[in-house]
This record gives structure tokens, sequence and C-alpha cells, in this order.
């Protein structure tokens, strides 16, 4: 692949050259000119390949109807990307749920519990539950965007800290993926 900078003779160009090349512009300016594409008219893709791919119209749609979102829009300005890019990463990227903080929380009203939650491009919402391990839960809710990448959630009712035995963090990114983390009391 040559990629041409500034030469007079194929500025502006884009396209194929009969069956031999291709020239195309980034959106940079450079010029690239590559070898045409071949492809086996006969091959056949393995079930990765074609599950990836569906994988791919997938983010593609969601793109489409995405790109308008703001956090889009500004994180491809930062990144000299298109928000249709950012889109498809998002789609590709899953939020983590790197710590859950339950250091100021005694199973009081009003107490809190800090999540700390990180995504490639942004981390929507975080739900937090509080239960048993054996299908009872105590409570649950959303945590509030608090400083940086960490959440609060304020506890609304009084649960004797010892019934809990796990508190259960989700981040949900805007396409919908998740990362979870539990803590477990022992």
């Amino acid at each position: 692949m040559a990629k041409v900078r500034n030469n007079i003779f194929v500025r502006g160009l884009s396209g194929a050259v009969g069956d031999q090349f291709v020239i195309k512009t980034t959106r940079s300016g450079k010029t690239i000119v590559a070898n045409m594409p071949t492809f086996d008219e006969d091959r056949e893709f393995s079930e990765a390949q074609k599950s990836h791919q569906s994988a791919f119209r997938e983010a593609s749609a969601y793109a489409r109807s995405s790109k308008t979102q703001p956090v889009y829009v500004e994180r491809a300005k930062a990144t000299n990307s298109i928000p249709y890019n950012v889109a498809i990463s998002d789609w590709f990227g899953k939020p983590q749920v790197l710590e859950v903080d339950v250091r100021d929380w005694t199973g009081q009203v009003g107490q809190q519990i800090r999540v700390r939650a990180q995504d490639n491009i942004h981390v929507d919402s975080v739900q937090i539950t509080l239960d048993n391990q054996d299908g009872t839960r105590f409570e649950e809710g959303e945590a509030v965007q608090a400083d940086g990448l960490w959440w609060t959630y304020t506890t609304t009712s009084t649960v004797p800290q010892a019934a809990v035995r796990r508190v259960i963090a989700v981040a949900r990114d805007l396409p919908g993926n998740t990362g979870s983390l539990m803590f477990v009391n022992d």
C-alpha cells in the first residue's frame, strides 16, 4: 500500500483503476493507493466469522440511529473521529464495575454505597441490588453519578447488614451492554 502526500497527479482522485488498484482519500486528506482486494468466490465463512458479521450489522444499525447522541458527537470531536465510529466502538465495548465500596453503609436508611464503574465511551447507569443469595431482595435502585468514575447509591430502607449477603452493582452503557461486580458480605 502506498501513501501519497500532496502529489498533484493523484490529488482528489478516488476509485478503482481497472482491476489493478484502488485510490482512496482519508478524512485527513491523505491519498492511499492499494492493490485491488480479491476474494475467492467459493469461500465459506466460519461460524465465528458469521457471528461477528451479524454483530457488526447490529452495531452498524445502532450507530446509524445513535450517531447524533451528544456523547458520541463530543467524543468524536475529541478523538478526530466521527460519531458513527464512536457509536460502533461503544456497541462492542462493555462497561466494567471496578469497585463496590460499602465502608459507609451499616444497614440504615440514607447511607451510601459507592461504585466505581467505567466504559470505553460512557457509563449510562448503575443499578444496585441488596440480597441474601437465596433470592430475597431487600432493596434495589439506581445509583447517581458522583465524581468521575464514582457512582453513589443512597439506601432507602433499614436492612440488618448481617442479613445482606450480596451487594450487586450492574453498570450499563448507551447500547445496553452491562458489566457487574458483586460484593459478598462474609
